[in-house]
């Protein structure tokens, strides 16, 4: 089902990116759609907050997205960022106090608010962004997906979706017989 959540992308900031599918095509797919619909994303990114997630959240949730989008096709495509760009980002960075606890495995304490998962997840974007991690990002060569993913091993030709792959493939393919005959 397309309304499924992408948690295939290589990091839960990445799989944010994927909440949106078919981004640059005429009929782009909002797969969080509601506030019901975020909390359960957050949820399966382990960053389900206290607080019960609102409209104005769902607004907050989208505006990171597509504050990180450009940044991270940037970052593919070796475009610097703009100031506006960073200020973006910089203003979703709020400081927030960690507390751990060492109980079955290591735990942390969950976010307060849904604001502060958004931070954790700008952090861990501007982490990659800024690190070493920057160089493993790749972007999906489907023109309507355009999906950044992690490929640390720098072999993956498209995004995790099945659906890029056959395309593309599908489409090499005809090229290669265009160019045959």
């Amino acid at each position: 089902m397309s309304e499924d959540f992408r948690l295939d992308m290589g990091a839960p900031w990445l799989n944010l990116l994927a909440t949106r599918g078919r981004h640059f095509g005429p009929q782009p797919i909002e797969r969080i759609a509601t506030p019901a619909r975020l909390r359960d994303w957050l949820a399966l990114s382990e960053l389900t907050p206290l607080a019960a997630v609102t409209d104005a959240d769902l607004d907050l949730a989208r505006e990171l997205r597509e504050t990180l989008r450009p940044l991270a096709l940037g970052a593919v495509d070796g475009v610097a960022p703009r100031a506006e760009q960073v200020r973006a980002l910089t203003a979703f960075l709020e400081p927030e106090p960690v507390h751990l606890a060492a109980l079955d495995r290591l735990h942390r304490s969950a976010p307060p608010t849904a604001s502060a998962a958004f931070a954790r997840l700008a952090h861990q974007a501007a982490d990659w962004l800024t690190g070493p991690l920057r160089h493993d990002l790749r972007a999906c060569p489907e023109q309507d997906c355009r999906g950044v993913f992690a490929d640390p091993g720098g072999r993956r030709r498209w995004c995790p979706s099945p659906a890029c792959a056959s395309r593309g493939r599908v489409r090499a393919l005809r090229e290669r017989r265009r160019a045959e005959s």
